[in-house]
């Protein structure tokens, strides 16, 4: 496997992306009461996701990058929460996003162990 030139070139990198996009997506229809609030937090969770992959790719220390996506999870979890409030209040969500979800927890799991070099890389 060739090493990934860009934080772009990662496949949870990717996903996460993908995820920041259902979420502003979804987020639009919330009601324009919800835009200093639950759309703002869900926003800024979602893309934090991503930013801190990107960020902890540029590392070199291990244990810097593992810091920066360990962030990534933290947010990602942060976001599982916002998508269960968003059910519970009755907002349309996008039926793919705890999927995503689940995906990108997967994925962020795998690379985190095999920069610590615990597991082969399968992301």
């Amino acid at each position: 496997m060739e090493a990934s030139k860009s934080f772009t070139d990662l496949v949870v990198w990717q996903k996460a992306h993908q995820f920041v996009v259902k979420t502003y997506v979804v987020t639009q229809k919330f009601p324009k009461e919800e835009r200093y609030g639950l759309t703002s937090q869900f926003r800024r969770a979602a893309i934090s996701i991503a930013a801190n992959i990107a960020e902890g790719f540029s590392r070199r220390g291990l244990r810097d990058k593992c810091r920066f996506l360990n962030i990534s999870q933290s947010s990602l979890q942060e976001c599982r929460y916002f998508l269960i409030l968003s059910r519970d209040l009755n907002y349309q969500l996008d039926p793919t996003m705890n999927d995503l979800a689940d995906d990108v927890a997967k994925l962020l799991s795998s690379y985190i162990s095999a920069i610590q070099g615990r597991r082969p890389p399968k992301f």
